[in-house]
């Protein structure tokens, strides 16, 4: 086209494309914003109405939460079978076969075979299944298609009148045909079926082959779909592996019944007090309103002080090519190794921010060299200094303070509620606020000091990465996101030690060490309880989020066509889609906490060996059963001079 028309109408071409698709987005972003505007008031009440599932969905939570668990156990089990049987029938696929239809024949030949080897076991006796070739000579006992169909009697079906045993020695009543697969055909047939076969009872497909009893895995004539020998073995042998896991997951299930029942009673506990407590809600509210406007004004702030870039960061001179300023890069992966694999820094760019390179027109002249001089360095954007590093520090310490300070108020929350005898007329929620900001703020902001250092160190670590990559050391590079990583893992590992701290000195009311030293044995001893409950805690909070969602989704799309029909709901169930989002995370966030907290409330019971009506109904017999171990495990046996 540019050589038809020329360059100038290909250049008119290219801007009326241009122009075209740019009209295009603009009038479509302008139809979103449109319909989002038009549509204000229900966003509203279907925001509103999010929180009002949240509420519904803890209240069903407190008599389906069993149902729930249990579903998500057996989930789990589900999931280690049918992906083994996945594995295995891929393992096996030929070339041009459906992968549902290889499953259901491996699933077929599998429920045969068993139940052929328990009538054998019962009964005694049994047939070969042995066959050569096209099957001319299988005497077996094989009933059933490849895909689960009901053969019919040779002798009375009126499918195929033909054949009979009077005109098959194959089908003969010495082989014991009666309904069993054959391959009957005479020397003189044209058509030959190519394996056994038989007439099936499904009056859509007439007939259809058959597969020996034993036989899970076929061989394929023409191929299969994965070619690799050695990738299907390790297809099947992973399947075996997964098999495996799954049957140690049931026994592991089967040893930890009384702790997932345990679990289903705390997570109940939590269910029952955010629905008679639904203002803890506005805590991560408050928190999140606060979050923005620090980040809103912190990053206000820092923006002046990343823009300002020394004058003496840059260098001034000039560069006689383009490799000398901006350096050379490496084509390598980062495990090949070698001097082609080897980069070099430029003079502008070997450190990090790095800036740019340009050409100057007014290049200078080496004295010694006779060489022309052109490129030059352009400042980057800009840099980092102390003041940033102060003031990312003050950043980082801020919002680990933030989460902090909601972690604690929670657990202050449900510790009150917990403990209280009158729950329904227990309002904790201000009483948490006024005793943690009069007694533990000094906990909280050392907790949060502890996870901002190292959350700065992880960073610090980044920042150097940048620094080693702009001087192309591929090692340090690599060894600092090693680095990096296990500074993650420990900070994970820490922010989990503190959130149960802070439970720690909601309930007993100890400084930030003590309740990291009780908390920390505290996980050592329950190591089970406290695993059991972050596996189900992360199936529940799932299951939450998705009921939210899908019902804000659902529920929204309803009240969007009865008060606006004409209007796309395209953007508004998108919004939709995030409140409903939004507002799953809050509910069970705050839930995952309440049942943190509800445990080491159980606990705290348990190990000090105290009960009464303030308990949850749904956790006294666990106390109460545990009081009576105690109490026969306490009691001494008469003697004979008793």
């Amino acid at each position: 086209v540019v050589d038809a028309v020329g360059a100038a109408a290909a250049s008119a071409f290219e801007s009326l494309g241009f122009n075209a698709i740019s009209d295009v987005a603009t009038e479509g972003f302008g139809d979103w914003v449109g319909d989002f505007q038009e549509s204000i008031d229900s966003f509203v009440a279907v925001a509103f109405l999010s929180f009002v599932i949240g509420i519904v969905y803890l209240v069903l939570l407190r008599f389906f939460i069993g149902v729930c668990v249990w579903l998500a156990v057996l989930s789990t089990i589900f999931a280690f079978f049918l992906g083994g049987g996945f594995l295995f029938v891929l393992s096996g696929q030929c070339e041009g076969a459906a992968l549902l239809d290889t499953g259901k024949q491996t699933a077929v030949a599998i429920v045969v075979a068993g139940h052929t080897a328990v009538t054998d076991a019962v009964n005694g006796g049994g047939a070969s299944e042995a066959m050569t070739g096209d099957g001319a000579d299988y005497r077996g006992r094989q009933q059933r298609s490849k895909y689960g169909k009901k053969c019919l009697n040779w002798e009375t079906q009126g499918i195929y009148p033909r054949y009979r045993a009077s005109n098959y020695t194959a089908l003969s009543p010495a082989n014991t045909t009666m309904n069993y697969c054959r391959n009957p055909y005479l020397a003189s047939d044209e058509n030959k079926a190519r394996t056994i076969w038989c007439v099936t009872s499904d009056p859509l497909i007439l007939w259809e082959e058959c597969i020996p009893i034993g036989v899970i895995q076929p061989d394929c004539p023409h191929g299969y779909a994965v070619s690799d020998k050695n990738m299907r073995d390790a297809f099947k042998y992973l399947s075996y592996v997964v098999w495996a896991l799954g049957i140690v997951w049931v026994i592991v299930i089967l040893i930890f019944v009384k702790r997932i029942r345990l679990a289903i009673a705390l997570n109940k506990v939590a269910a029952e007090y955010l629905a008679m407590n639904p203002s803890t809600l506005l805590i991560p509210i408050c928190q999140a309103l606060v979050a923005v406007l620090w980040c809103l004004a912190w990053f206000a702030s820092i923006s002046f002080l990343l823009s300002q870039v020394p004058d003496a960061y840059t260098p001034k001179g000039y560069y006689a090519t383009f490799a000398e300023a901006a350096g050379t890069g490496s084509a390598c992966n980062f495990w090949e190794t070698g001097p082609e694999c080897t980069g070099t820094p430029g003079a502008c760019t070997n450190k990090w921010p790095t800036g740019s390179v340009w050409k100057d027109s007014n290049c200078t002249i080496d004295a010694d060299t006779s060489e022309a001089k052109c490129w030059r360095c352009a400042p980057p954007r800009y840099v980092f200094d102390i003041r940033f590093w102060i003031s990312f520090f003050v950043f980082l310490w801020n919002n680990a303070f933030n989460v902090a300070l909601g972690q604690m108020l929670i657990a202050m929350a449900v510790g009150l509620w917990f403990f209280s005898t009158d729950k329904m007329k227990t309002f904790v929620t201000g009483k948490a606020v006024r005793t943690v900001f009069r007694y533990h703020l000094g906990t909280v902001a050392f907790g949060s000091f502890i996870i901002a250092v190292i959350q700065f160190i992880r960073y610090l670590m980044k920042y150097f990465e940048k620094q080693a990559a702009a001087q192309k050391n591929r090692v340090m590079v690599l060894l600092l996101k090693i680095v990096q990583c296990c500074i993650w893992c420990f900070e994970k590992c820490v922010k989990f030690l503190n959130k149960n701290a802070y439970i720690q000195t909601a309930l007993m009311g100890t400084n930030f060490c003590t309740s990291a030293k009780k908390a920390f044995y505290l996980i050592l001893r329950n190591m089970l309880r406290f695993g059991t409950m972050a596996i189900l805690g992360s199936a529940i909070r799932s299951i939450g989020i998705f009921f939210i969602t899908s019902a804000t989704v659902f529920l929204g799309y309803l009240i969007l066509r009865s008060m606006h029909p004409d209007v796309s709901p395209f953007v508004p169930l998108v919004c939709y889609t995030f409140v409903g989002y939004f507002v799953g995370k809050l509910y069970t966030n705050v839930f995952g906490l309440a049942v943190d907290t509800s445990l080491q409330c159980f606990l705290a019971c348990e190990e000090m060996k105290i009960g009464g009506d303030f308990v949850p109904g749904c956790l006294k017999k666990f106390i109460d059963n545990k009081g009576n171990e105690d109490d026969k495990s306490a009691r001494v046996k008469p003697t004979s001079e008793d």
